[in-house]
């Protein structure tokens, strides 16, 4: 369940009233529930406790120190993408034992950082990276632990943007090279140390079905790399996707299932118990790497409606967060549910565009949407902001970075302060 609901007129995260939180801290903002985040990281980790499991989250979705601490003392690894996240990780209090390094163009300093630090395992994503961990490892006189990213060319049914597991995708190394793939690293690399392997087929996925294609076709070529190279885990990746239309607490706990279910087939239970089955003759350690579900739905972008322009055609709501703030209406058509921090009255709404102050025409929260009548000056919330929200943020038209918040019960913690524009141009010289 999430942690955002109407009390008494008013929008709360948890116990904290968001009008309190933009009225002092101003905005855009952004609001993250650390009870959410707690309640989707124990029941992913209770759902497979039928297998040895580690949930390695996937730092990109939301990198913020507190968030990283929160998963981190619940027990969780985390799956990185650069040296800096792994940077992040260690400062949070993680630890780098337990962290996956993914992404298709590591860096001979990001590889040298990453086996300082003791890293669990590379996922590498191409023949010739595997080459090169094997010079690096053998400059620094260790040995590199690695697994080997297969693409099983699997169909995620997901936006073309953030599919990854078919073959014109860049990521990983085709199916039927697999084995060939092993052999090379067990006869020719002798800096690398055969850990795991390793798929991730997309994001934002609404049905198991695709999770359950991918497994059952991998899972043979991993019981085959068993037995030939002794690996240690399988790794499945993340991918499970949330609910972006229903982000506001009814208070009960089956109204929520009921109608999560109903408007979102995909659930944790249900995504357990199709995969949990396929998993366990391996005998492996399996490991997972949600991101989005981890933080999605447990944060909020609030912004304020500056202006109302009434056209011919339309009727824009002129907000204070851009497209800077949150990318993703903009990049991925992301849909985000756009609700009043003050409750509205029922079945008062107005069609409006929600238009950000960047001069793009690309810059907007919501299209032609119906929205509450709400006038300048009032806030408004964009909700399930929390996962590739400010992680994509930017400083576009020089505009500084949001301030983040962390709620925890009645306690809202400052967690990243609002950038200043000082703190924008710093680093920059006039020559």
């Amino acid at each position: 369940m999430h942690r955002f609901h109407y009390q008494q007129g008013q929008l709360f995260c948890e116990n904290v009233s968001l009008q309190s939180l933009a009225e002092k801290h101003g905005t855009p903002l952004y609001v993250y529930s650390k009870a959410t985040v707690t309640d989707h990281f124990t029941r992913l980790d209770a759902a497979l406790m039928g297998l040895d499991h580690l949930i390695c989250y996937a730092v990109k979705a939301n990198s913020n120190l507190s968030i990283l601490a929160t998963i981190a003392r619940l027990g969780g690894g985390f799956d990185i993408v650069s040296a800096g996240e792994l940077y992040r990780v260690i400062k949070a209090g993680g630890d780098a034992g337990k962290c996956t390094f993914a992404g298709v163009g590591k860096t001979r300093g990001e590889i040298e950082y990453a086996l300082q630090q003791g890293i669990y395992c590379f996922n590498a994503e191409s023949e010739a990276e595997l080459v090169f961990i094997n010079e690096v490892a053998g400059s620094l006189g260790k040995k590199a632990p690695v697994a080997v990213r297969v693409n099983p060319n699997v169909d995620a049914k997901t936006h073309a943007k953030i599919t990854t597991g078919k073959s014109e995708n860049k990521f990983g190394i085709d199916f039927d090279r697999i084995a060939e793939v092993y052999a090379r690293i067990a006869s020719d690399m002798p800096n690398l140390v055969i850990r795991g392997l390793q798929m991730h087929i997309g994001s934002q996925l609404t049905s198991v079905d695709p999770f359950v294609e991918a497994v059952r076709k991998v899972s043979p070529l991993v019981a085959e790399m068993k037995a030939q190279h002794g690996l240690e885990f399988f790794s499945i990746g993340g991918g499970i996707g949330i609910n972006y239309r229903q982000c506001l607490d009814s208070g009960d706990a089956s109204w929520w299932e009921q109608n999560s279910a109903e408007q979102h087939p995909l659930t944790i239970q249900k995504y357990a118990e199709s995969v949990v089955p396929l998993l366990k003759p391996l005998g492996l350690r399996i490991l997972c790497e949600p991101g989005r579900f981890m933080v999605g739905n447990a944060g909020a972008l609030l912004t304020q409606v500056l202006y109302e322009k009434r056209g011919a055609a339309k009727v824009f709501k002129i907000v204070d967060a851009g497209m800077n703030d949150l990318i993703r209406p903009t990049l991925y058509e992301g849909w985000h549910q756009i609700v009043p921090l003050k409750q509205p009255a029922a079945g008062e709404t107005e069609l409006a565009d929600i238009v950000g102050p960047i001069c793009e025409t690309g810059d907007y929260l919501a299209q032609n949407r119906d929205v509450a009548p709400v006038k300048a000056g009032e806030y408004i919330a964009a909700m399930s902001a929390g996962a590739y929200g400010f992680t994509m943020a930017s400083n576009y038209n020089t505009r500084p970075m949001p301030a983040e918040i962390l709620v925890d019960g009645d306690q809202a913690h400052i967690v990243r302060e609002r950038q200043t524009l000082d703190d924008v141009l710093k680093g920059e010289h006039v020559v």
